[in-house]
C-alpha cells in the first residue's frame, strides 16, 4: 500500500493511500497527527488482511441481502424463509456499515413480541449469515450481529406434543373417509405432510410392505405448489405395519388414485399443498376433540416415540424418519414414552 500524507495551502493535512487496486482514497484532518493515526490505522488492517474499502459498506443491508441470497444452493423452502427473515428487519433500507449490534438487537425484541422463539432464531440465524458473508467479501469490517440475545425457547421435551395412541384413533375415526389415510401415512409411516401429499400408488410396495419416499410437495397454496425431492439425505424406504397396507389398498380401492402418475391424495384435482392439508386436519382435531396444539407433524412424532418404546436404536430412528443426522434424531425423539407402538395400536 502506498501511503502520503501532505499539508495543504489551507493548512488541513490530506492522508491518502492508493489500494491494492490502486484506487486512490483520501482524508482530511486539521492535524498531522490525527491523519498519521488514520493512516496507521488502514496500514495495520491491511497487514493484518482484514482491509475493507470505505466506499464498499455503503450498499444498504437489504441490496446486499439480495445479492448474496441469489448465490446461495437453497431449496425453495429456505428461499421463502430467507424473504421472509429480511422482511421482519428494521434496517433494510441502512448502509450495511452503519448497522451496530444494538440495531441487530433491537430488531430480535421486535420480532419476539410477535413471533414463537424458534422462528426469531431462525430469522436472526439468515440475517446473521448474510452479515458473516459481507465480512468475508470484505463489505465490511465487523458482524454486528455478535453477543445477540435470543429469546429463550422451552425445553424440546416441554414443548413437544405427542397423541396418544387414543387420540390418534379418534382422529382416524374423525376424518373424512378420504383423509384419514393421508392421517394414517403420518402417523404409523412417519411422513412429513409434503412427503405425505407426494406420495403415489408406485411408491406402495404391498408385497415388501414399504413404503418408498422419492418426493415431496411443497407450497402454501395452489399458485405456489411444486414437486420437489424430500429434504437433502431423506429419499427412504420406510417398513410400515399391514393395517396401515389395508387401509391403503381400500383407499385406492373405493376413492381412487388422481392423476396420470397415480397422486394417492389430491383435493378437487389438486395436490395437497400445506394449506389444504392444514385445513382439512384443523376439522379432524376440531371433530375429535383434539387441543389446538396437535399438528399433522405431531404425528411424526408419534410414530418416532412408538418406534423408541419398542427399543429401536438411534440410527434406524435416524433412516425410518429421514433425518441428516443423529443429533436431530436425539433432539427431535429424547422423550421417551412408555407405550406400546404407535403403528400397530389404533389402527
Amino acid at each position: 500500500m502506498v501511503a502520503n500524507l501532505q499539508k495543504r495551502p489551507n493548512g488541513v493535512w490530506r492522508a491518502r493511500y492508493r489500494d491494492a487496486d490502486g484506487k486512490q482514497i483520501s482524508r482530511h484532518f486539521p492535524r498531522k497527527i490525527d491523519g498519521q493515526r488514520w493512516l496507521d490505522e488502514v496500514t495495520a488492517t491491511v497487514v493484518t488482511g482484514i482491509y475493507v474499502d470505505p466506499k464498499a459498506g455503503t450498499i444498504t443491508f437489504g441490496q446486499w441481502y439480495a445479492q448474496w441470497s441469489e448465490t446461495q444452493v437453497w431449496a425453495r423452502g429456505t428461499r421463502l424463509k430467507a424473504a421472509q427473515a429480511l422482511a421482519t428487519t428494521t434496517f433494510a433500507e441502512k448502509q450495511i456499515k452503519q448497522i451496530l449490534p444494538s440495531h441487530v438487537q433491537a430488531w430480535v425484541k421486535g420480532m419476539s413480541t410477535s413471533l414463537a422463539p424458534s422462528t426469531v432464531e431462525v430469522n436472526y440465524n439468515l440475517i446473521h449469515a448474510a452479515f458473516r458473508a459481507a465480512v468475508i467479501d470484505k463489505v465490511i469490517g465487523s458482524d454486528p450481529c455478535v453477543k445477540i440475545k435470543l429469546p429463550r425457547k422451552r425445553r424440546r421435551d416441554a414443548a413437544m406434543a405427542i397423541p396418544t395412541p387414543e387420540q390418534v384413533r379418534d382422529t382416524l375415526e374423525a376424518a373424512d373417509e378420504w383423509f384419514a389415510p393421508y392421517v394414517a401415512v403420518c402417523a404409523f409411516a412417519g411422513l412429513r405432510l409434503g412427503e405425505a401429499s407426494g406420495l403415489q400408488v408406485g411408491d406402495v410396495d404391498f408385497l415388501r410392505r414399504t413404503i418408498q419416499v422419492t418426493r415431496q410437495v411443497q407450497g402454501e397454496n395452489r399458485a405456489t405448489t411444486e414437486v420437489v425431492p424430500p429434504k437433502h439425505g431423506s429419499e427412504r424406504v420406510v417398513y410400515v405395519p399391514d393395517e396401515l397396507l389395508t387401509m391403503l389398498a381400500r383407499h385406492i380401492e373405493t376413492v381412487g388414485v388422481w392423476g396420470d402418475q397415480g397422486w394417492l391424495f389430491a383435493l378437487g384435482g389438486h395436490l395437497l399443498n400445506r394449506n389444504a392439508a392444514g385445513n382439512q386436519w384443523r376439522k379432524v382435531r376440531e371433530a375429535a376433540g383434539l387441543r389446538e396444539r396437535y399438528t399433522l407433524h405431531d404425528l411424526r412424532h408419534f410414530y418416532a416415540s412408538g418406534l423408541i418404546a419398542d427399543g429401536c436404536d438411534v440410527v434406524t430412528v435416524l433412516k425410518a424418519l429421514g433425518h441428516a443426522t443423529p443429533t436431530i434424531t436425539l433432539n427431535t425423539c429424547g422423550r421417551r414414552r412408555k407405550t406400546r407402538r404407535g403403528p400397530q395400536h389404533p389402527v
